[in-house]
């Protein structure tokens, strides 16, 4: 249902337009790069709270994007079962939302360019990179994200890109062990975007768009959710048993605690209800990257 924006302060519609309950999913990547530098010694402030705010922003304008070109698509519709959508809501215009969009990206470019100045041309690259797929995720001739892509493009730029993106800038080198750290947390944020597409099967279908669920199915999006989550946490036992940490790395195993209620979910759960869901896997991405840098940080302390 089309919502006023009458009693909502200007403040209050932006602030559900960068939808912050996501945010949790850029904060994870960002948080294990840094806990890696470390303890490993080549912690460095100003390039890690750059890559931080620069990955909120990257997530923010990413938001921005997805609402407004979902909307100019028909995507979002009177059907849609997610949280509010400020430009399907009529909170704010196509032209506000793409130029709230524009502006963030812009601030992320600044900071960028110090991190360019940190860490060199590799960063050029992958700020490009993550600008046009935030924006080809949904937008453009050839939205990835309709097109079964956005679990690859998510894994890609949550996983790999920011873990390792976040060490390098410190460290200017990529030791393996920050590779085999960014996969679960590359599969975890994908893991959320599969309950995003399984709460939105019905109306994507209807629209056109092609997610992996769509084409999957139900219950194949259902076995793809049980399966990330699954070798998300098979990956600090492979480190522990390929001696890249010690057992410590285990205590990452604490987030499984937050799992039960997830997959219950899953199972039973259709539409609107799957929302919180949503935020719990958000919830269990964060949780995982603390836990699994609490025990990178105290295998280098105590081992």
């Amino acid at each position: 249902m089309k919502q006023s924006g009458e009693n909502l302060s200007s403040g209050k519609i932006w602030l559900l337009a960068i939808r912050p309950k996501t945010l949790p999913a850029s904060i994870g990547p960002v948080v294990m790069g840094t806990a890696l530098a470390l303890g490993d010694g080549v912690f460095r402030f100003g390039p890690a709270a750059a890559a931080f705010v620069a990955a909120l922003l990257l997530q923010i304008g990413s938001n921005l994007a997805n609402d407004v070109f979902d909307f100019i698509k028909g995507t979002d519709t009177r059907e849609r079962t997610g949280p509010v959508r400020v430009t399907q809501a009529g909170l704010l215009s196509p032209r506000q939302v793409k130029n709230g969009m524009w502006v963030v990206f812009a601030l992320a470019v600044l900071l960028g360019a110090y991190l360019v100045w940190v860490g060199g041309w590799p960063i050029i690259v992958i700020g490009i990179l993550a600008i046009v797929a935030a924006i080809a995720y949904t937008g453009g001739p050839y939205p990835l994200g309709y097109h079964g892509l956005g679990e690859v493009l998510v894994f890609i730029f949550f996983g790999p890109v920011a873990v390792c993106g976040t060490y390098f800038v410190q460290a200017l080198e990529l030791p393996t062990v920050a590779w085999w750290a960014s996969l679960p947390m590359g599969f975890l944020i994908s893991a959320l975007l599969v309950v995003n597409n399984i709460r939105d099967i019905e109306t994507d279908k209807k629209a056109g768009k092609r997610t992996l669920a769509v084409r999957l199915g139900l219950l194949g999006a259902q076995i793809e959710f049980y399966l990330l989550l699954a070798i998300s946490m098979a990956v600090p036992l492979v480190m522990y048993l390929y001696k890249l940490s010690s057992a410590w790395i285990l205590v990452s195993w604490l987030s499984l605690f937050w799992i039960p209620p997830l997959i219950r979910d899953i199972r039973l759960k259709k539409g609107a209800p799957l929302n919180v869901t949503l935020a719990g896997t958000a919830r269990l991405g964060l949780v995982f990257s603390i836990l699994f840098s609490i025990g990178y940080l105290l295998n280098k302390l105590l081992v």
